[in-house]
């Protein structure tokens, strides 16, 4: 005897699922998501449909920055705002030059 099943697979089935995240997180991302026209809905299922694509996952957290990274980046917008700088270059030879003289 035998058996046949037949699936039918519907490409744009839609499902909920429930997943429990901070506050915090979820307004942040939604206004991430928002900033560029998407729906949350939308981003976290673009994120899935990458994931599943490439079989990879990727997460990004921004490093905080030290009170001496701050202090450097000020020291260096200083600089900027004085005209203590060189550049823009065209190319690398002017950069180069730039370097040696």
């Amino acid at each position: 005897m035998t058996i046949t099943i037949e699936f039918y697979i519907i490409p744009n089935m839609k499902i909920t699922i429930s997943v429990s995240v901070d506050k915090s997180a979820k307004d942040s991302a939604r206004e991430v998501a928002e900033s560029v026209g998407l729906t949350l809905s939308a981003l976290i299922n673009a994120y899935l449909k990458q994931i599943a694509a490439t079989r990879r996952i990727e997460l990004y957290a921004p490093e905080k920055m030290t009170p001496k990274l701050e202090k450097l980046i000020g020291a260096a917008e200083k600089e900027i705002k004085r005209g203590e700088t060189i550049g823009p270059f065209d190319n690398v030879d002017d950069f180069l030059a730039a370097l040696k003289s």
